[in-house]
């Protein structure tokens, strides 16, 4: 094997899934992460269609499923509480759907964590500040320590990764703006019914609520907008932005603005997607968020990740460490997956966030329609595909 030291930037969800298959075939991997420690809090995510067979060949899915939040479905409201259009999760059980597993952010980035930190080293605290690749092996500098040389570096750092902007280029020519904005952070609130409940506003505005493992709340705010100038590390301007834009909402905006402040896990940001025309340049590789985001939205962004993790340790493992061959093949597996997973839902940014009362009552018809015996099966096809499809390949471990 040529190729044996891999450095991982980001330990969310990607980087410790990756660092797990690497240790596996042999390697030995570093994740670095600019947190002083995984990341707690987030919203639920998803893990469905193949990346549940991820789980299963990393022996994870009974500790996830202890972990993972349990919800009833999602529903829409009205100004007053009251429910104008619902999908529980059962409702497309008969259609041959699998239930997706769905649990907090940080709950499965630290059992990503724990199930690896023993035989990987983590270095928390700290981020990758130049890159040099020499041809042999990358000459790495950090903000904190000591500098090092490895065989092949990963960007695993999320959609706005300075670690692919050193090696690919400036953020702007890999991230397109999907025209919208979203905010979440846990609340002191109960939750008792188990629902995931939206209340849409004129003007292209969301606010929600969901229940945490907990049995607490997390808040959702989301609204349409053009480019803005907030700087992502300005968190005050960000609460008065939200302020300011939900101020004449209702339902429950007001009590989740009042409480906003004081949460330890707030976190705004544009929604966007990732389409970079090149997953590798020489020893140095991009995945999961950093590679393709494909938006909250989508709900696909956790699951792909974890099969992206699993594809491309398999393929360096396969190649013997030789990177180049390995890294076209990780490619090669994964592009048509992920162009699927990519695909944003009926009506994208605008069925989300309806502009007007009209076109939110057309949007909650729609849902109700969707629901209906006669289109589940329609519904079936156009909303729970993408997750599927992908036929995963068996890689023999080398130890």
């Amino acid at each position: 094997m040529t190729d044996r030291t891999v450095l991982i930037s980001g330990a969310g969800i990607a980087g410790p899934a990756l660092a797990f298959w690497l240790r596996r075939y042999g390697f030995h991997p570093t994740v670095v992460e600019r947190a002083a420690g995984p990341r707690p809090g987030g919203q639920a995510v998803d893990v469905r269609g193949t990346a549940r067979q991820v789980l299963d060949r990393m022996g994870l899915t009974a500790r996830v499923r202890a972990e993972g939040v349990t919800e009833r479905g999602m529903a829409y409201v009205d100004a007053r509480g009251g429910v104008t259009c619902r999908m529980p999760v059962h409702a497309f059980a008969g259609e041959g759907i699998v239930a997706e597993i769905e649990i907090e952010r940080g709950d499965l980035s630290r059992l990503l964590y724990e199930q690896t930190r023993a035989e990987v080293e983590y270095v928390f605290d700290d981020s990758i500040e130049t890159l040099t690749d020499t041809g042999d092996g990358v000459r790495v500098t950090f903000t904190r320590t000591a500098p090092r040389t490895v065989d092949l570096v990963v960007a695993a750092d999320g959609m706005h990764s300075r670690t692919r902007a050193l090696a690919f280029g400036p953020e702007a020519a890999h991230v397109r703006p999907l025209g919208a904005y979203l905010a979440h952070f846990t609340t002191p609130y109960p939750n008792t019914d188990g629902w995931f409940l939206l209340h849409n506003a004129p003007g292209g505005r969301v606010v929600g609520t969901r229940p945490t493992r907990a049995g607490g709340t997390s808040a959702l705010f989301s609204f349409v907008s053009p480019p803005l100038d907030v700087d992502r590390r300005d968190v005050a301007a960000q609460h008065r932005l939200l302020a300011g834009r939900f101020a004449d909402v209702g339902w429950r905006a007001g009590e989740l603005l009042a409480v906003m402040a004081d949460a330890p896990d707030f976190y705004f940001d544009a929604y966007g997607q990732v389409h970079a025309q090149r997953w590798s340049a020489g020893r140095v590789a991009l995945l999961g968020d950093a590679a393709w985001c494909p938006s909250p939205l989508t709900g696909q962004g956790t699951s792909l990740s974890l099969v992206g993790a699993y594809v491309l340790a398999g393929e360096l493992a396969a190649a013997g460490g030789d990177h180049t061959r390995a890294f076209a093949r990780y490619e090669a597996v994964l592009r048509s997956h992920v162009r699927k997973g990519q695909e944003l839902p009926g009506g994208g940014i605008s069925g989300f966030l309806p502009a007007s009362r009209t076109a939110i009552r057309l949007r909650d018809a729609s849902m109700r329609a969707m629901t209906s015996r006669p289109l589940r099966r329609l519904t079936t096809r156009l909303f729970f595909s993408q997750a599927d499809g992908l036929d995963l390949p068996e890689y023999a471990a080398a130890r």
